[in-house]
């Protein structure tokens, strides 16, 4: 048996492809990229090919299977995939198949221009397409513009199950706000973007870009009637933004009235905001769901806020999450990461609907962990990231030392009578005595450390 049960099934397949008359260097190829396991099976059966194609040598690809066919470009990139759509007439078809257009990543691919964008949208593009990754051109000494108002409304056209959008490097100073993007979007991801004032805004903005344009709307006659035309224009759609999460990383434009236009998205639920430098404590606040003169105002629907500051230390330090401290109704999920761990730890037991708590990039205290979750009692899960636990800097007494002397041997004759278990859960413990001071205090929640370290004293 030359590999284990569970590969068995794709062993046999590729036996069979080998009886069909497929060369060796296809199948090296585009099966590498299919499965690493079969490396080790083509080396084996490279002599048997050897032997058999002789007598197969009128076989040839149009005795595959489409749907195998389809399996295996699927592993393609989005360039490999174009370029093998130029083979044959029948690769043509199976190319434009849209199981293939699924999930498109064009962020690898550095040359990727406007008119790229426009033959795959024509040509491959299509109602399967669920996911979309581009990058921009904002780093490219070409420049130019990317994204138009006239391919976006294409996309929203012939792609009406797009729901995630991720946006890598892109100037979006170009289009007036965030309306132009496909109504299906439920994740939209910006990372390192320009933003113009008013993109989250729900209304369309009646004025036009350039002077010379407002020049010609001002003089021109009819201006009653083009008054009327524009308030029409000017009004939110009937739809509205239907977007449920929203990820900003590294978006420098980002600034409190981006964040205050957040409050007219009905629903949105998820908000992660890394590296966003010009939030600050009180735009932050303002945005808050509470309760108002005519209800519920704010980010009402919001369920998940994540808060972290992790690069660029010669940047004025805002501490949004000290906006957290009048109260957030609803935030059930809470994850601070970087410089906002503290002050956003400060501010936490005001948060009455916390149940999830995440800490992650930073360097904490047992003294500062206890003092900050003794009044989340609702907390169910505290999860820690990346985290760096610093010891207990005050100096033992000496009855400390005559009892940690006490407590060493009796740990040491317990250890003998230890299961096996037991040690192992110690020694993935980074901080026995946080766990044990947390489930005193906070019997109900759960603890989860991933890629957590002790920093130890040099002495």
């Amino acid at each position: 048996m030359l590999i284990e049960n569970k590969p068995r099934r794709f062993e046999l397949w590729v036996v069979r492809i080998c009886f069909l008359g497929i060369t060796i260097d296809c199948l090296w190829g585009l099966l590498i990229r299919a499965q690493p396991v079969c490396i080790r099976i083509l080396v084996r059966v490279e002599g048997f090919v050897y032997r058999i194609m002789d007598e197969f040598k009128g076989c040839d690809l149009d005795y595959f299977p489409e749907n195998i066919l389809i399996d295996v470009l699927s592993f393609l990139s989005v360039r490999e995939l174009v370029r093998a759509g130029r083979v044959c007439k029948r690769w043509k078809r199976l190319v434009k198949d849209q199981r293939l257009w699924r999930t498109v990543d064009l962020t690898a691919w550095k040359g990727v221009t406007s008119r790229i964008l426009w033959v795959l949208l024509r040509q491959y593009f299509g109602c399967g397409l669920r996911c979309l990754r581009l990058r921009g051109l904002l780093l490219s000494a070409r420049g130019g513009t990317f994204l138009s108002e006239s391919w976006l409304k294409a996309l929203s056209n012939k792609c009406p199950r797009l729901s995630k959008l991720c946006l890598l490097h892109a100037d979006l100073r170009t289009l007036p706000n965030c309306l132009l993007l496909p109504p299906s979007l439920r994740v939209l991801e910006l990372r390192g973007c320009e933003l113009p004032r008013g993109f989250f805004c729900q209304t369309k903005d009646s004025s036009p870009a350039f002077p010379q344009d407002r020049a010609v709307a001002t003089s021109s006659a009819g201006g009653p009637q083009q008054g009327k035309d524009q308030k029409v224009k000017g009004q939110a759609s009937p739809l509205g933004i239907s977007i449920e999460s929203l990820v900003l990383n590294n978006v420098p434009s980002f600034t409190d009235q981006h964040l205050q236009s957040l409050a007219s998205w009905e629903r949105l639920s998820r908000l992660e905001l890394r590296d966003t430098f010009r939030i600050t404590a009180n735009g932050l606040r303002s945005c808050a769901a509470k309760d108002g003169i005519s209800g519920m105002e704010g980010l009402v629907k919001l369920r998940f806020l994540e808060l972290g500051i992790t690069a660029r230390q010669g940047y004025q330090l805002q501490m949004a999450s000290l906006g957290l401290g009048a109260g957030w109704l609803g935030l059930e999920e809470l994850s601070l990461g970087g410089k906002e761990v503290g002050p956003g730890l400060l501010c936490a037991s005001r948060l009455k609907d916390l149940k999830r708590l995440c800490l992650w990039a930073c360097t904490l205290s047992e003294l500062q962990i206890v003092r900050s979750c003794r009044m989340l009692r609702g907390l169910r899960q505290l999860q820690f990231e990346d985290v760096v636990f610093q010891p207990r800097q005050s100096p033992p007494t000496d009855e400390e030392e005559r009892s940690n002397e006490e407590q060493q041997d009796g740990e040491e004759r317990s250890e003998t009578d230890s299961n096996d278990d037991n040690k192992t859960q110690d020694t993935n413990d980074p901080f026995p005595s946080l766990r044990r001071s947390l489930a005193v205090m906070l019997p109900s929640c759960s603890l989860v450390f991933t890629n957590c370290s002790v920093q130890m004293n040099a002495d």
